[in-house]
């Protein structure tokens, strides 16, 4: 059974893009889409350093509320670190097929998934997506007690020195080293959230924290040369809203990222060295009640180069209860969403998008 779909009638979504040319603002950075009518929206950029929990919070809940994307800046992950995986990432792709294909593990949805595996937008593709890709997750070990694999709770697939990489173990430690620093800044997102929803700062923390093994996930992805023609179903990456509670994306300089209007229009996100693109996914909007968005986005590729980019996914944990937040709804605004649980929620998502993915049942 599919779950429902996300209800985006809601009147705040009236806030959402407007298709037009965009300008840069001088100081600020912020990006402001220009509608052809008077009304403008900002992709807004929040900035982490030097500001009050509850500056952030209130900049924060304005981008939930109004775009459900933002740039992240001044966050803790230095640059060397994000160059340094982005190299690790094409490494990993330069290797033979037959090589990336002996590392993938279908039940887990861990390693590799080939060129055209997944279809986001399967009535709109005629094709799946024309980008191959890498998952790493908790690496939780066979011995574990929280190792599970019908609870996607399991070890990662590794490269080992029988492949053609420099340096397998150092591969290894730099993937590592970048998924616990994603998910040190997730964590912390999650509060600053949390108060953008009106509620404690520590509310979400019981989802999250390591003993809870959340659900997160680095997927590396390698966006091929091909050129996207949407009049004939072929994309990059197809239209999709993120499954989960929130994404970081780490982009090279190609761009290719768009988000979608309210009038079925597409924007470019542009590319910006050294920031996040960050976006909302559709857990919390269903928490939120849709106050906070999850916006439909997809890549297309003009054919000039290839594309690589690294969304990190940070998902509450498998059995967390995803239901109405009490500070989003009343008797006026009653819950739109049914509840659900996180597990539920990406499994049903994984199996309508993944043509390998076999759960372990």
């Amino acid at each position: 059974q599919n779950p429902e779909p996300i209800d985006r009638t809601n009147e705040r979504a009236a806030l959402l893009l407007h298709p037009s040319p965009q300008s840069i603002h001088p100081s600020t950075g912020a990006i402001t889409i220009h509608s052809m009518t008077q009304n403008t929206v900002e992709v807004p950029t929040i900035y982490l350093a030097g500001k009050s929990d509850e500056e952030i919070a209130s900049e924060l809940r304005s981008a939930c509320m109004n775009t459900g994307f933002f740039y992240l800046e001044n966050h803790p992950i230095s640059q060397s670190v994000l160059d340094e995986v982005m190299n690790a990432s094409k490494e990993l792709f330069d290797l033979p097929l037959a090589e990336k294909k002996s590392l993938s593990d279908h039940v887990m949805s861990r390693g590799y998934t080939a060129m055209g595996e997944e279809t986001l937008d399967p009535t709109n593709q005629r094709v799946g997506d024309t980008k191959e890709g890498y998952y790493i997750g908790q690496d939780i070990p066979a011995d574990s007690p929280l190792y599970n694999p019908a609870k996607l709770s399991g070890p990662n697939v590794w490269p080992d020195k029988e492949l053609a990489l420099k340096d397998c173990v150092k591969w290894k430690s730099i993937m590592q080293n970048y998924f616990t620093e994603c998910s040190a800044l997730g964590f912390l997102l999650t509060q600053y959230l949390a108060l953008a929803l009106g509620l404690d700062k520590h509310y979400f923390d019981s989802c999250f924290s390591d003993s809870a093994n959340p659900l997160a996930a680095l997927r590396l992805l390698h966006y091929s040369r091909e050129k996207s023609a949407p009049e004939e179903g072929v994309f990059a990456c197809g239209a999709h809203s993120d499954y989960g509670m929130l994404t970081l994306l780490l982009t090279d300089d190609n761009p290719g990222l768009e988000i979608k209007s309210l009038d079925d229009q597409w924007v470019p996100v542009a590319p910006r060295r050294g920031a996040f693109i960050v976006n909302l996914g559709d857990m919390l909007e269903r928490w939120s009640n849709g106050l906070f968005l999850s916006t439909v986005h997809r890549v297309i590729s003009t054919g000039a180069a290839e594309r690589y980019s690294i969304p990190f996914f940070y998902e509450p944990s498998f059995d967390t209860v995803v239901e109405c937040l009490e500070s989003c709804c009343d008797e006026n605004n009653p819950p739109k969403y049914p509840k659900t649980t996180s597990g539920k929620h990406l499994l049903d998502k994984y199996m309508q998008t993944h043509a390998d993915f076999s759960p372990d049942e």
